[in-house]
């Protein structure tokens, strides 16, 4: 329980705690083909974040991305874990890095895949317009209508279309069906500006800790070039490119995703750093 609601999360393996946080997208859902590789190593903690996935969704939650990742801090606390390795997503990366800055002690490393940041213009365009006032009203009354543009957003968000598995879309729509779903998206969506701009300020704050960016280079959501201008901000940064991938490298490449992260969370590996 998280401020007195329920938000559901998948745990397995054992060791060092490792937590995955999905994108904006996405529920705990995305992390099915890396969880079970991970949890080799590490005890792994996918959740869905208030409002998305199977978790509660208050009437009035707060989307703002500090207060997303004071709920991801609390949710820690909610599951005894006091220092952990954090990986997120796309805005769930943008989570990882607000909840790092606001609690720096308590995260051991970073890693970040195609993460929302202030160097990427593309969010910062659709933002405003997808959450002004006569198309939030028009998409909050369109029935099943958002379900079907979710998932054409998502097509789009992978390189080559032909590695798009069965299930994949049928599964990130599940939750769709639960009346809020596109109340929390719009949300997030109203404060993303304002929201990068405060990520913008706190990067000091978790400039020391060791992280690692994944980018696909066909990424259509986030920036790749981005990733250059954001890895200055921290001082032991690494980039991983995978080429012809789209935002959705952990969906599109798992493998070679899985061993990307698995590398970087090898015991040789931190020590080299």
């Amino acid at each position: 329980m998280v401020d007195g609601y329920r938000m559901r999360y998948l745990r397995s393996g054992g060791g060092r705690a490792l937590v995955l946080v999905h994108g904006l997208l996405g529920y705990s859902f995305s992390w099915r083909h890396a969880l079970p590789v991970l949890a080799e190593n590490a005890t792994v903690y996918a959740v869905d974040m208030l409002g998305v996935g199977f978790s509660d969704r208050p009437l009035h939650l707060d989307c703002r991305l500090k207060a997303h990742a004071e709920r991801l801090l609390r949710f820690l606390d909610s599951v005894g874990v006091t220092s952990c390795d954090l990986l997120g997503t796309s805005h769930g990366g943008a989570v990882a890095m607000m909840a790092a800055a606001l609690s720096p002690e308590r995260i051991r490393s970073l890693i970040l895949v195609a993460p929302a940041n202030p160097w990427s213009a593309h969010g910062k365009r659709l933002a405003p317009f997808l959450s002004s006032e006569p198309l939030s009203w028009l998409i909050l009354r369109l029935g099943p209508g958002p379900e079907v543009a979710h998932n054409l957003m998502l097509r789009r968000l992978f390189g080559h279309r032909s590695r798009i598995r069965p299930g994949t879309l049928q599964g990130y729509s599940t939750p769709l069906r639960i009346p809020g779903a596109f109340k929390y998206w719009l949300d997030v969506m109203s404060t993303w500006n304002r929201d990068l701009e405060d990520l913008k300020s706190v990067m000091p704050h978790i400039a020391h800790i060791p992280t690692l960016l994944v980018w696909g280079s066909r990424d259509s959501a986030v920036d790749p070039a981005s990733g250059d201008q954001l890895s200055r901000h921290f001082a032991d940064c690494r980039i991983e490119t995978f080429a012809g991938v789209g935002h959705l490298p952990y969906e599109e490449v798992p493998d070679e995703f899985n061993a990307a992260v698995a590398r970087f969370l090898s015991p040789n590996s931190r020590q080299a750093l």
